[in-house]
């Protein structure tokens, strides 16, 4: 495998930012944002990210508007929903129309999330 696979991990609770961090971060390459608006700054400034993993309920917009402006800037990445909630109409919908490629529900399986980014970089080599 050549590059490092880049991740950004967009969540407003600082303590699922370090658990995404302390569970992926000596894989990959892990970026984060403790908000919407500074996951698209990041976005913005970043052209190497291969994958965006997004909390759902967060201040400003939800993980699904956050990824819509998102797919603005970046419509190749895989992005992806981490939620405490259970999966609701809009997320679903999200997934329906390929705005997202899947949901996660919080806490997160390490190993679970670690297969969908094999798998995503099975698809980018």
């Amino acid at each position: 495998m050549g590059k490092k696979i880049k991740i950004l991990y967009v969540d407003d609770e600082n303590i699922n930012i370090k658990l995404f961090e302390i569970g992926f971060s000596r894989t990959y390459t892990v970026l984060t944002a403790n908000n919407p608006i500074k996951g698209l700054e990041i976005l913005s400034n970043h052209d190497d990210i291969d994958i965006v993993f997004s909390d759902m309920d967060m201040p400003f917009f939800n993980g699904v508007q956050f990824i819509q402006e998102a797919k603005k800037i970046h419509p190749n990445i895989k992005y992806y929903i981490l939620s405490g909630f259970e999966k609701n109409a809009e997320m679903q919908k999200a997934l329906d129309e390929n705005i997202m490629l899947n949901y996660f529900k919080k806490p997160i399986n390490h190993n679970e999330i670690e297969l969908v980014i094999e798998k995503s970089i099975a698809v980018l080599d």
